[in-house]
């Protein structure tokens, strides 16, 4: 199937209730980068901590990549930085500190297969036993970004590893395919409407100051998400595609 009546597709995809999306227990979101879980999932947090479900966030790489040349904000500080955003974000959607884990793989080089693969897979594993999820939440494979597509695969092997646990995507770069490309069968899944949620996803977003602001000026090939891209994250429905086994 093309990506443009994929995605057309998946926004047609039925609202469901968040109890009626989910199994019983607790919910782990995989975010690729700093900032990608309240892009994609902001709304599916606050929504999951208003009902007193449990939440585990894991954040895959260290988000460096996004300011590369920086001169004022080196890989140690940017790295700190982002992890320090994120911890912001969350708050305001209801999650605490000490459940969001840091793995802290490379920024673009994010590994899906391999020992350092395999390691991740058991921290995204350990994360969902620790809550008793009975759902994962990653990017879709087919977003157009290496460390998007690998991290997919390390929720894949995490699944494995844990055996009966739903594995959600959420898009997050695929509205930025080609329409043209081939992306497989149509979309199996859910719309979760965030409405009541969208003040808290909104100052989520606006925590990722490095990602959204021109905080780090230095770096004139640094990265910054686009109001459009923005926009896209702003609607009343988050969507989630549910991965087969």
């Amino acid at each position: 199937m093309r990506a443009d009546a994929f995605l057309a597709a998946a926004e047609a995809l039925p609202v469901r209730a968040l109890d009626d999306l989910l199994p019983p227990g607790g919910i782990v979101v995989v975010a690729p980068h700093p900032d990608d879980e309240s892009l994609g999932c902001g709304g599916l947090i606050a929504e999951a901590r208003a009902r007193g479900i449990p939440v585990r966030l894991v954040v895959v790489s260290d988000g460096i990549g996004s300011h590369p040349n920086s001169k004022s904000h080196p890989p140690e500080r940017l790295r700190s930085l982002r992890e320090s955003e994120t911890l912001a974000a969350v708050a305001h959607l209801g999650l605490s500190p000490d459940h969001v884990a840091f793995l802290r793989l490379p920024d673009r080089f994010v590994p899906s297969i391999g020992l350092e693969a395999e390691a991740a897979a058991g921290a995204i594993a350990a994360s969902a036993r620790d809550c008793s999820a009975g759902a994962l939440f990653v990017t879709w494979e087919h977003d157009p970004h290496c460390d998007h597509a690998a991290s997919a695969a390390l929720a894949r092997r995490a699944r494995d590893l844990l055996g009966e646990v739903r594995l959600f995507a959420y898009p997050v770069w695929g509205w930025t395919l080609p329409p043209e490309s081939e992306v497989g069968a149509a979309p199996r899944g859910a719309r979760l409407d965030v409405t009541r949620h969208l003040p808290a996803k909104a100052a989520a977003i606006a925590a990722h100051r490095s990602q959204t602001t021109d905080l780090i000026a230095d770096d004139p090939e640094g990265f910054r998400l686009e109001p459009a891209m923005l926009a896209r994250f702003a609607g009343d429905h988050e969507i989630f595609l549910e991965v087969a086994p």
